[in-house]
């Protein structure tokens, strides 16, 4: 009798049975398993033994267990119950009990705590939402230690004239210092992700920059809607000119000033570009000076972006 074929089974899906726990790669789950890298992450953030830790996707608590031996306190945020309980089952009848409060929900819907430092390993789909809601909080945190794609670090760090250089850079830029401190491969990872990774330092600016932020957006999300095309040429999209024009009305009705009855928002904006000597420049090379001195150009003369 043909002897039957026993069923392959890898070591990682071994060790991932042996737990109980299969990870659902759908919501992003990639278990951080290499404790040089968790050591290396926690080295990089810092820690005082006064500071609250925010950690986002704790998992099964590689990373959360030895936060906790730095930290006064750690406030864990997780979605997946059974991840939850894996957590609450590590820590049970020890010292670290107490220092530890877990939030169970999704981080973009929850309202943040006070925290001092943020380490995450998070879904890599939330990255861009969850870097936003980290910046716009208040009161302001020391630093955020943060693991991305590696695509998407190198987003938040690119430079004026990098290929990926785009309106999450400025924008991250505009308010926070962005650090690339190391590459991690996706065998550092279990189960691995599909991409290679990296972990970036985000440190807010304190105090804020002196502009808002809503105006700002505006601005930078049209220019960069077709980075290499001069601004000339951005600004003249039909959808662009109609929402400025509309801004522009509402702004000199609110001041009482007339608007004219051969009014053109086509040359209005011609004429800001011309004057600040923007016409030419593309939004690729442009940097967060040159935004700033646009962005009070099309102000003083009354058109707005939000």
């Amino acid at each position: 009798m043909p002897k039957v074929k026993g069923e392959k089974r890898s070591r990682q899906h071994q060790e991932v049975k042996n737990q109980g726990i299969m990870f659902n790669t759908g919501m992003g789950q990639h278990i951080l398993k290499n404790p040089l890298v968790v050591n290396g992450i926690i080295e990089k953030a810092a820690l005082r033994p006064t500071d609250v830790v925010l950690e986002v996707g704790p998992g099964t608590g590689n990373m959360t267990v030895k936060l906790l031996e730095k930290a006064k306190k750690v406030v864990a945020c997780e979605l997946d119950g059974r991840l939850v309980a894996e957590l609450q089952k590590r820590v049970q009848c020890t010292p670290m009990q107490a220092k530890l409060q877990i939030l169970v929900g999704d981080v973009l819907k929850t309202t943040l705590p006070f925290f001092d430092v943020c380490v995450a390993n998070l879904p890599y789909q939330i990255s861009s939402p969850f870097v936003f809601k980290l910046l716009l909080h208040r009161p302001f945190f020391r630093c955020a230690v943060l693991m991305f794609q590696r695509e998407f670090a190198m987003r938040l760090v690119a430079q004026p004239g990098d290929k990926l250089y785009c309106r999450l850079s400025i924008n991250t830029q505009l308010l926070a210092r962005v650090d690339h401190l190391m590459k991690v491969g996706k065998n550092n990872f279990r189960p691995p992700p599909k991409v290679e990774s990296s972990v970036v330092r985000i440190e807010p600016r304190n105090p804020p920059p002196p502009v808002n932020f809503q105006e700002w957006d505006g601005l930078v999300r049209i220019a960069f809607v077709r980075k290499n095309k001069t601004l000339n040429a951005g600004f003249k999209s039909t959808a662009v000119e109609q929402l400025l024009e509309k801004n522009y009305r509402i702004h000199c009705s609110v001041n009482n000033v007339e608007v004219p009855a051969d009014f053109s928002i086509t040359k209005k904006i011609e004429c800001v570009l011309q004057e600040a000597e923007f016409s030419d420049k593309r939004a690729r090379s442009m940097d967060i000076d040159d935004f700033m001195v646009l962005l009070h150009a099309f102000n003083a003369a009354g058109i707005h972006f939000s």
